[in-house]
């Protein structure tokens, strides 16, 4: 089993799922404390505080985003949707961003 510690609003986990998703890959995640002082828990599991930390069956602790993606790629090979979840990811990415107010829609060139 493949387990992803980490938090929602971590921008370098939100990466780490996005991929674990285009791979097809069922995972299980582990919220963390938002405080590493308080991450005993994660320190004794996997011996470091820091996200995101994943842990693939026997396999050691792969720790941070680059790191974790690195793994990835070598470990699993993209199945065929692994482009259009992508695409879609993008998508939902961008409306998010304009709803919350922080890109506005370009007008498209007639």
């Amino acid at each position: 089993m493949i387990e992803l510690f980490q938090t929602e609003w971590c921008p370098s986990s939100r990466r780490v799922r996005q991929r674990l998703t285009e791979l097809g890959l069922d995972f299980c995640v582990r919220q963390v404390p938002v405080e590493p002082s308080q991450r005993t828990q994660l320190l004794a599991e996997t011996g470091v505080t820091s996200i995101p930390v994943l842990r693939d069956d026997g396999d050691p602790v792969v720790v941070g985003e680059d790191a974790i993606l690195t793994y990835l790629d070598w470990q699993y090979r993209e199945p065929a949707d692994g482009e259009a979840h992508r695409a879609r990811a993008a998508r939902a990415r961008t409306r998010e961003l304009r709803e919350a107010g922080c890109i506005e829609r370009i007008p498209r060139a007639s």
